[in-house]
């Protein structure tokens, strides 16, 4: 597929210049015609029915998990679906029973979905060792490897960062703790759909998925893949409908995964229309995807940096599919206002949900960065039509 194909299936990039794809992306007509399809002919239940329509409905709905599965290069039974990739780490956290001084490595370059819930488990005595990055936002895997003890139970980190696109070690990592009695997780919210991801090579217990960003699915769904051969043992964020095999008055047993952690009614549609988002992903090539996507982040960065004004993060050799920025004297917020209203240009401005990355960075006292972020299906001229946009205002704000 080209990319005017892409965008012929996005109606919505007619309007606006679209570049906020870390946060949500357009979804393909193809993904909507699949939903569609679920609501119109076999608007059923799943597992509940031994009517046609609920027998049709569960079997898509496994039909979508396989789909994802042989997208990411797992088993369909390692998939657990979720609600996004928050969710899904919340799982990890929650479902592991912790002891008091456990450890946990985790980056100064996480979301704050990759942050927040490891830090709220000080309460119970567990120990966050905070590893920070270089200059240009990159962690090093030799600081992970001194850090680790025999009291370390999990390693995290984001696989690009969601601030500044900085791409990180996830790999190299991988191969220090291939041989350490240590869980690993990998937050794949910003690299998902944009780069190939081969979960029998990355070797994590744990990685979290979010449909609706680089996967182009519906926003409402994300996967959790969850390593069958890993020794952690999880158990599930909530109970309920679908999780037990057996109930009495006194007790329950568990299903197996993924059922037991997939309680109640589920976003069938939407679930649905992940497993046809990442078919329609598939068909672009992942290949073309990373070749196209690093060509623009490159040009995107070099014309920005060329602003006289402007001050541009990361480093362009190691960030993939953002670029954030700044100019002197203005707003981050408010350069992202003006971009909307004077050419429809579509960018995040703030902290993104990454203050630690940002105070890291330097950019948090300016009230954060606007992030300009893409997928295949921007092109050169939009890329050059912000580039110019930039340089009238950083013009107008000099005078």
């Amino acid at each position: 597929m080209k990319t005017t194909d892409v965008r012929r299936d996005m109606p919505l990039l007619d309007k606006v210049i679209y570049l906020d794809a870390a946060s949500t992306t357009p979804t393909p007509k193809p993904v909507i015609e699949s939903m569609n399809n679920y609501f119109y002919n076999y608007n059923a239940n799943t597992g509940r029915g031994a009517y046609r329509m609920a027998i049709r409905a569960t079997q898509e709905l496994e039909l979508a998990r396989k789909k994802i599965a042989k997208f990411v290069n797992s088993d369909p039974q390692e998939i657990i679906f979720t609600k996004n990739a928050t969710e899904s780490i919340n799982i990890v956290v929650r479902g592991i029973k912790w002891n008091k001084g456990d450890k946990i490595i985790v980056s100064n370059m996480e979301h704050h979905s990759n942050l927040v819930p490891w830090l709220n488990l000080q309460d119970q005595g567990v120990e966050i060792k905070i590893i920070k990055a270089d200059e240009n936002g990159v962690i090093d895997p030799g600081e992970v490897e001194k850090t680790l003890d025999d009291h370390t139970r999990l390693v995290t980190i984001t696989h690009i960062n969601n601030s500044i696109g900085s791409v990180q070690p996830v790999n190299e990592i991988s191969k220090i703790l291939e041989d350490q009695n240590v869980f690993y997780l990998v937050d794949a919210a910003q690299s998902a759909g944009h780069i190939n991801i081969d979960l029998k090579k990355l070797k994590a217990d744990f990685v979290a998925f979010p449909g609706h960003k680089g996967l182009l699915g519906p926003v409402g769904t994300g996967f959790l893949y969850y390593a069958r051969d890993s020794y952690a043992e999880l158990n599930p964020l909530n109970l309920g409908g679908s999780t037990v095999e057996n109930v009495t008055q006194k007790n329950f047993e568990l299903t197996e995964s993924p059922a037991c952690f997939e309680a109640g009614t589920q976003n069938i549609a939407g679930y649905i229309g992940l497993g046809s988002a990442t078919n329609y992903v598939g068909r672009i090539g992942m290949s073309k995807i990373e070749r196209h996507s690093k060509k623009m982040t490159k040009i995107m960065y070099q014309e920005i940096q060329d602003i006289e004004n402007a001050h541009v993060y990361g480093s362009p050799e190691n960030i993939y599919g953002i670029v954030s920025f700044n100019i002197d004297n203005i707003n981050p917020h408010d350069l992202a206002k003006i971009l909307d209203e004077i050419k429809f240009i579509c960018v995040r401005s703030g902290f993104h949900c990454a203050m630690p990355s940002l105070r890291h960075m330097g950019a948090y006292q300016l009230g954060g960065t606007v992030r300009a972020s893409i997928h295949y299906y921007n092109t050169r001229e939009e890329i050059e039509i912000l580039c110019e946009t930039l340089q009238d205002v950083s013009k107008l704000i000099e005078t």
